[in-house]
């Protein structure tokens, strides 16, 4: 792993692909046969910022035919940065929201998928916040935000343009991730969550979906309809639909590391049942109705689809980072 100039070690992510065949949705293709290169890199943030802030990802993604992909659910709260153009977003993950484009974006938990459009070409950095990161660093609660796409500088005012401008005018990606760890590092402020609300959540994520909601009541000591009640004015989803995101997370990872392997002609081991079975689905059908209801299409129809490069890939969720 190389070191950035302080200290930081910075992996670079750099990939070739080869895009499939054209397929529209919404007028809208998927991809053509036109090779696309990534280039970025992923950073762990300042210490101090790990029970709010996954790994720093930034992406330069450019030589592709233009087209969507999908933007997945997961138990994070998703913060987009552009660097050049503005992100487009052509179906919004609230079904009352219209579509539409930002050079900076948050947005809270939802289990429904988003399109984002692209031109061939996107540069940015995207930041995964736990729930106690939403309120430590945006100041809200993760259910303030909902499913909605909010224009980041509706959270943080003028200094989202300014933290902007700074990221757009610096070239290099570990100076770029010091910006943000200075940034946010600026923002964290003491807010805390309800430490059975924080208990329920690590059992419920933390087990990728496993831990059955009723349990996980006895266990913090509250009804099930008390827990769910408190759940939702927290994260803004149910308990259930916690427990079925990170069930889909896992999945997710599993296919893609899949996916990766194919596009660098390693062989694939798994199969679609074997991913189902080892992420908890009751069975591949099972496994498949999830995928239509959370990412649009089943995973048969996303690893045939899915052609541009995407850095929705974090560690085992939890409310705080690696910390309980």
């Amino acid at each position: 792993m190389p070191a950035s100039p302080t200290g930081r070690g910075v992996r670079p992510v750099c990939a070739g692909r080869e895009s499939g065949p054209v397929d529209p949705v919404g007028g809208l293709a998927y991809g053509r046969s036109v090779a696309g290169v990534s280039e970025g890199a992923r950073a762990a943030p300042d210490p101090r910022l790990r029970p709010f802030v996954g790994d720093y990802d930034g992406y330069l993604l450019h030589g592709f035919a233009p087209g969507v992909h999908i933007g997945m659910p997961g138990t994070r709260l998703t913060v987009i940065i552009t660097i050049d153009e503005p992100i487009e977003l052509p179906v919004s993950c609230h079904p009352d929201q219209p579509g539409g484009s930002w050079d900076a974006l948050a947005s809270g938990l939802t289990v429904r998928p988003c399109l984002i459009a692209h031109h061939g070409y996107q540069h940015g950095i995207q930041l995964a916040l736990t729930p106690l990161g939403a309120r430590a660093l945006l100041g809200v609660p993760t259910a303030e935000l909902g499913s909605w796409l909010v224009d980041l500088g509706d959270v943080l005012g003028p200094r989202a343009a300014e933290l902007r401008e700074r990221l757009a005018a610096t070239a290099r990606w570990p100076a770029r991730f010091q910006i943000l760890d200075e940034f946010l590092l600026g923002r964290v402020c003491e807010r805390s969550i309800d430490p059975e609300l924080r208990r329920a959540w690590q059992l419920l994520t933390g087990s990728a979906g496993q831990a059955r909601v009723g349990t996980v009541a006895d266990e913090i000591g509250w009804s099930r309809r008390y827990l769910g009640a408190r759940f939702a004015a927290e994260f803004g989803i149910t308990p259930k639909d916690a427990a079925r995101l990170a069930r889909f997370e896992a999945s997710h990872r599993m296919l893609r590391s899949a996916m990766l392997a194919r596009d660098h002609a390693r062989p694939m081991d798994l199969t679609l049942a074997d991913v189902a079975a080892a992420t908890g689905f009751y069975d591949q059908a099972h496994m498949a109705r999830e995928w239509r209801e959370l990412a649009g299409m089943p995973p048969s129809q996303w690893l045939a689809r899915e052609v541009f490069p995407f850095v929705q890939e974090h560690a085992t969720p939890s409310l705080e980072g690696s910390q309980t």
